[in-house]
């Protein structure tokens, strides 16, 4: 898979935008404000229809434009097909070809991408909440239809806790709202524990090449309150039930509170460093490590699943990694193989990721500029203020 071409058009605070990127490293140099990561959300979002930071889609569109549109060609499996993205009026439609996506599967038809931000550095020490969605991400890029079962699942969350705050609610009346819940929440369950038995071998493989410490890591996620049901054999069937009975056995506290209190919007993925809490007791520098070891492991394995490499956005990762984590994630892209975006402040910390067709670019104020290759991208500059985060 190879992007051969992207346009932006009035995403954030970017105008409009046409490159062509390098089948290697394209990478972004630019002050902090300027549109360095706006330019690697427009990509993101045009290859999951997910913004990469949260926020409502309107918020997508530049000031005072009535839409934005992002548009990619790709050459995939020897032939070329073209994605857009148009954001106008807090609706998003996506197209193939120029014609509306009949479905999301037919939309991504093979694309993924994978991101990684200086906010994933901190998932570790973070909360359940950006565990879960750190997970996530990488379900969906493994698989696709993640995206809509996700929706379906938040749908019927949205759905139950509405009811529960409406008042007294008839025990039958709630129970047809628990069934549908339960079989949304079985297929995320599902697709979560997949994706961990792939992911997660991987992931403590190359952190103990990296972490620093002979103590192993290990990544885990078991749903909680879901009594003594093996979950490492438990078929959908099974997790629905067991998903089922501990929403009625919580029913009396969920209507006291006017929510939901268990399901798969209610779990944590475990991170261990030698059996023990990484999130108590690991350094700043291994639960770094310990990130970094899921992202090279989720990229490992989609190439493992895929056949092909993932599109990898990187939006200023280096400059929170130390010297020598940052040295092996250099020297790891650029013996990959894969097609790379980058973002820095400092081209001097991504030099070792760039091959001899490295497209490098400057960002200020929104406008992106092409530097020729004799230019030193680390001397391009811009005022600390203007524009939008990123």
């Amino acid at each position: 898979m190879r992007l051969l071409a992207l346009h932006v058009q009035d995403f954030r605070n970017l105008g409009q935008v046409s490159l062509s990127p390098s089948p290697h490293a394209t990478i972004a140099v630019g002050q902090n404000g300027q549109g360095k990561t706006n330019l690697l959300e427009a990509l993101y979002f045009l290859a999951t229809l997910k913004p990469l930071r949260a926020g409502r889609l309107s918020e997508l569109v530049r000031w005072g434009a009535p839409a934005a549109r992002v548009t990619g060609r790709f050459l995939l499996k020897g032939a070329e097909r073209e994605i857009s993205v148009e954001v106008a009026g807090g609706v998003r439609q996506s197209f193939v070809d120029g014609k509306k996506a009949p479905s999301l599967e037919e939309y991504f038809g093979g694309v993924s991408v994978v991101a990684f931000t200086p906010d994933d550095l901190e998932v570790v020490k973070g909360g359940p909440d950006s565990r879960r969605g750190f997970l996530d991400r990488a379900v969906f890029n493994r698989f696709p239809a993640f995206l809509r079962e996700s929706r379906e699942y938040a749908r019927a969350l949205k759905n139950r806790n509405r009811l529960l705050r409406t008042g007294p609610v008839d025990s039958v009346y709630l129970e047809a709202y628990d069934e549908t819940l339960a079989k949304a929440g079985a297929r995320v369950y599902a697709r979560r524990r997949a994706l961990m038995a792939e992911l997660a071998p991987r992931a403590q493989a190359t952190f103990a090449s990296i972490g620093r410490t002979p103590d192993p890591a290990s990544y885990g996620y078991r749903p909680a309150h879901l009594g003594e049901l093996d979950f490492a054999q438990a078929d959908e069937a099974a997790l629905a039930n067991a998903l089922r009975e501990a929403l009625a056995s919580r029913s009396r506290r969920d209507l006291e509170r006017g929510f939901t209190s268990v399901g798969p919007h209610a779990d944590d993925v475990s991170v261990t460093l030698g059996s023990r809490s990484a999130r108590a007791y690991a350094s700043q520098g291994q639960q770094r490590a310990l990130v970094l070891g899921w992202k090279i492991a989720e990229i490992e394995n989609l190439e493992a699943a895929t056949g092909f490499l993932p599109l990898l956005l990187l939006d200023d990762v280096s400059s929170e990694l130390d010297p020598e984590r940052n040295a092996y994630l250099m020297r790891y892209l650029a013996e990959s193989g894969a097609q790379v975006f980058l973002t820095t402040t400092d081209a001097s910390l991504v030099r070792a990721a760039a091959a001899q067709d490295t497209l490098w670019m400057g960002v200020r104020s929104g406008a992106v500029s092409l530097s020729p290759p004799g230019d030193s991208p680390s001397g391009l500059s811009s005022p600390p203020d203007g524009g939008e985060p990123g």
